[in-house]
């Protein structure tokens, strides 16, 4: 799945698909971070960040804790979250 994959339950009138987009394109952003710090890990990236790792780490770390709020209300409130 994309992030363009996640626009019509972005657009939906039904709040649980709204829900589901939001989880979604959290998870894929956070995906897409986590290859990049492994990228980091490994000498690949192709670019030179202007951020220090730290505060890279951080915005893991607070992406990994959002994500297990969502999964957290979505078993809450009877949402089915697959990608």
């Amino acid at each position: 799945m994309e992030l363009k994959d996640t626009i019509s339950l972005m657009e939906s009138a039904d709040y649980k698909e709204r829900f589901k987009a939001e989880y979604y394109q959290v998870v894929i952003r956070w995906q897409k971070l986590k290859a990049i710090l492994k990228k980091w890990d490994d000498g690949d990236l192709n670019f030179t960040p202007t951020c220090p790792r730290s505060t890279y780490n951080m915005q893991d770390k607070a992406m990994a804790d959002y994500i297990a709020v969502l999964e957290a209300r979505a078993v809450m409130e009877g949402i089915e979250l697959d990608m």
